[in-house]
């Protein structure tokens, strides 16, 4: 089986994300996707087992084949973490790790238009049975809460502009496909706007998907469900990728770290990157920012 997703910053995960040497350890991978970062950690401690969480199914059964050779210390759940962490008991797990960024295999395999650079049908579902679709939103959202969607999502400053085009558009035909949509957004920006160094659509596609999944939503109630989990002197590691994610987790845990009573210790006063030399063997990582925290 292929694997297409790069784990990033596995380096300072590994460094950071240390089980106990006495007796058996275990972490939670609430991210799992193909299994890069729990492949690395059961590969690395006989002592360990992992949880690894995912709501796509599809992704899962890629995690679970790859780990078919450490048997009964993986344990696959199809949940959102957030969900996870909301029925856990208090102190159980020894390591937690999110890597918040969307995997390779969503842009390159899924077929569910996640790329503006592929024709697609607009779904980009994470959990293929939740109830609304980037179709949905595409198709269905006002325009005025399409822009804003765009706008609180996506960052982008064209927002009002590529939510009155795709209105404009869906009045004689609907969106169907992911390549369609990119059209759209494409024309609907000024010249000097659709040549500069991402992609014109890049940050409304991350904006319908943020919109579709709930992401963004999920982060605060996992974080703190996630530490109360954590058993004392437990560490959770947090991988985000863009502003919005790296905000919530940045000040949730500084809220949690100065408390009267605190919960947590940072161990990151600032955020870790990549190094250059992954920056250039993954350029998709560039954007990737580590936070460690360790339970008091």
């Amino acid at each position: 089986m292929d694997y297409v997703h790069y784990s990033v910053m596995r380096n300072e995960v590994f460094a950071y994300l240390v089980p106990p040497e006495q007796g058996q350890a275990v972490m939670v991978d609430c991210t799992c996707g193909e299994g890069g970062h729990t492949h690395m950690m059961l590969s690395s401690y006989p002592n360990l087992s992992v949880i690894g969480l995912d709501r796509d199914s599809v992704i899962q059964q890629k995690a679970i084949k790859r780990m078919e050779p450490f048997g009964q210390r993986f344990t696959p759940r199809n949940i959102w973490f957030d969900d996870f962490f909301a029925t856990c008991a208090e102190e159980q797990y020894d390591l937690i790790l999110f890597d918040l960024g969307i995997s390779s295999f969503h842009y390159e395999e899924s077929e569910r238009g996640f790329s503006f650079r592929k024709d697609e049908e607009l779904d980009m579902r994470l959990d293929k049975n939740a109830p609304i679709s980037a179709y949905d939103v595409v198709n269905g959202y006002q325009e005025q809460r399409l822009a804003d969607v765009i706008y609180q999502f996506g960052e982008e400053r064209y927002s009002r502009r590529i939510a009155s085009a795709i209105v404009q558009h869906r009045k004689t035909a609907k969106i169907n496909s992911s390549e369609e949509l990119a059209s759209i957004i494409y024309k609907s920006v000024p010249p000097n706007y659709r040549y500069g160094h991402i992609h014109p659509a890049t940050r409304t596609f991350q904006a319908i998907r943020i919109e579709v999944n709930r992401e963004l939503d999920r982060i605060e109630p996992a974080l703190r469900g996630a530490v109360k989990a954590l058993k004392s002197g437990g560490r959770l590691a947090v991988i985000s990728f863009h502003s919005l994610e790296d905000r919530k987790v940045k000040w949730l845990f500084k809220e949690l770290a100065d408390q009267d009573e605190p919960q947590i210790r940072i161990l990151t006063k600032k955020p870790l990157v990549p190094s250059e030399q992954e920056r250039e063997e993954n350029p998709a990582s560039r954007s990737a920012k580590l936070r460690v925290v360790e339970k008091l």
